[in-house]
């Protein structure tokens, strides 16, 4: 007689007591083989990132606080051209925040900015402008949690621990055998293991034992190890590997969709041209104190053609986004759709757009409409050094 299909969730409760009746030694790896293997493959097929080889902690920090959340292509430019603006942390602290939140503009995650120039601001006050150099010290700053204080004591200052990102968490669980499941007790694993393979520290000229290591895990999750069809065949580590593939992961949420609509207004005066902007309220709860195109009712468009469309995520939504302008000075009927105070609409100069702070979005559309101009900036070569970063 055949037995009945397990439902999902019962499948689900079975994997995690399963997972949490398998004792740590029955995942055991050879560490100094791993280590072997892992770093003759990273001297070889590491990255060429901006951040790396630099000996200034600055950047290090900098650089772990922009890769939080945000593809590496969309750090490089925004690496660089913050570096060119805030070539130190005095830089940084001395600036006002609308000149930070204006370079970091199209990152997303505004609220990393702001606890990035506080923090700058403290240490310059309080430390005369020097990092700590431990991960727990780190760690009592604004802004800075276990993975990022790792990453930057490891690699700026070669501190013995361990970063456990979603990169390296991948490759251990594949490694180890293991599903994914998120529970203290699967935590705890993750980061036992990753804290048993990290070399003890060993800093020379050119060598950072445990900050090499740490880039290392984390370029074999972001290069190799990937979340779907990852690339076995060319891992360093797949001997040793007990997955050999994909491993078992829980259900993704869905992401939402939402349709949107903005305005866009232009106007002549003289020879220059300016863009009718609505500031956001400080007291917002996204993205305060940031202007964007004055979002319109939807029932205000109807029946309209836009004169842009393009597709916007933040976090778990897609917005569907459509400007529209004007037909003329007679069409006065979207200036009025427009349910923003009076007192928060600006004209804003068009030679200004890069430098004040604006959202992602309408940093998007106003460089797709040719409204704001983009530039590809250029950063001085680095002093090189031993602190190297990792990108995820």
């Amino acid at each position: 007689m055949t037995s009945a299909p397990k439902s999902a969730a019962a499948s689900e409760d079975a994997s995690e007591d399963q997972m949490q009746r398998i004792p740590l030694a029955d995942a055991k790896l050879d560490g100094p083989l791993f280590r072997r293997k892992l770093m003759a493959w990273y001297k070889s097929h590491a990255r060429e990132l901006p951040w790396r080889g630099v000996s200034d902690p600055y950047r290090t920090w900098l650089s772990e606080v922009m890769l939080q959340q945000t593809r590496v292509a969309a750090v490089i430019d925004h690496y660089e051209s913050f570096l060119r603006k805030f070539p130190t942390m005095l830089a940084l602290a001395l600036a006002p925040e609308s000149e930070v939140l204006a370079i970091w503009s199209g990152l997303g995650y505004y609220r990393r900015a702001r606890l990035l120039h506080k923090t700058a601001q403290f240490l310059t006050r309080e430390r005369a402008g020097v990092l700590p150099s431990t991960s727990a010290e780190l760690r009592t700053l604004p802004g800075i949690g276990e993975y990022t204080s790792a990453a930057i004591a490891s690699i700026a200052f070669g501190e013995s621990v361990a970063v456990v990102d979603g990169n390296v968490e991948r490759v251990l669980l594949r490694l180890t055998g293991r599903s994914e499941v998120k529970t203290a007790a699967a935590r705890a694993f993750v980061q036992k293991k990753a804290s048993a393979l990290i070399p003890k520290r060993h800093v020379g000229e050119g060598i950072n034992a445990a900050g090499d290591h740490n880039q290392a895990m984390m370029e074999l999750g972001a290069t190799l190890c990937l979340p779907k069809a990852p690339l076995c065949l060319h891992c360093p580590v797949y001997s040793m590997c007990k997955t050999r593939g994909e491993h078992v992961t829980l259900p993704r949420a869905a992401q939402l969709s939402r349709p949107v609509a903005y305005l866009l207004s232009l106007r002549k005066r003289g020879t220059v041209t300016e863009v009718l902007l609505e500031l956001r309220a400080d007291e917002a709860s996204l993205m305060p104190g940031m202007y964007e195109l004055p979002p319109l009712p939807l029932d205000a468009v109807q029946g309209r053609e836009p004169l842009l469309r393009l597709r916007h995520a933040i976090t778990n939504t897609n917005y569907y986004v459509q400007v529209f302008a004007a037909h003329g000075p007679e069409d006065s009927g979207l200036r009025r759709a427009v349910p923003a105070a009076k007192g928060d609409l600006h004209w804003v100069l068009t030679s200004r757009l890069g430098s004040i702070p604006l959202t992602g979005l309408a940093r998007k559309a106003l460089q797709r409409l040719d409204v704001m101009a983009v530039k590809l900036p250029k950063l001085p070569a680095a002093t090189t050094g031993m602190a190297n970063t990792t990108a995820v």
